[in-house]
């Protein structure tokens, strides 16, 4: 018999996230089923200054868990200042917040 968050979930752990995260502040549209959709993002940049993302495509999305932590994972493409930037959105559910992962 094994032991494991894998045995009990039915999926293996993710381990910890990688790349660089930012704390972000998200508006989501939520539909009457549960699915959420990420509409807006708003983060600072090096300046200190509240930027806005309102152009994001999301690719997919899956349900993961980051060292035990259950989160939604949105495969996102942002346009930011005429550059499209391929990311990630975190949504940790059991704390409420939203992190950007940029890919490297």
């Amino acid at each position: 018999m094994a032991f494991g968050i894998e045995t009990i979930t039915g999926k293996a752990d993710a381990g910890s996230v990688r790349g660089t995260q930012q704390e972000i502040a998200c508006q989501c549209w939520c539909t009457s089923t549960g699915k959420i959709t990420p509409l807006m993002v708003k983060l600072k940049d090096e300046e200190g200054q509240i930027q806005v993302i309102r152009d994001i495509t999301v690719h997919t999305w899956e349900k993961k868990r980051y060292a035990g932590i259950p989160s939604t994972e949105y495969d996102c493409t942002l346009v930011v200042n005429g550059r499209c930037i391929r990311a990630w959105l975190i949504f940790y559910q059991t704390q409420g917040r939203w992190v950007l992962n940029f890919r490297r």
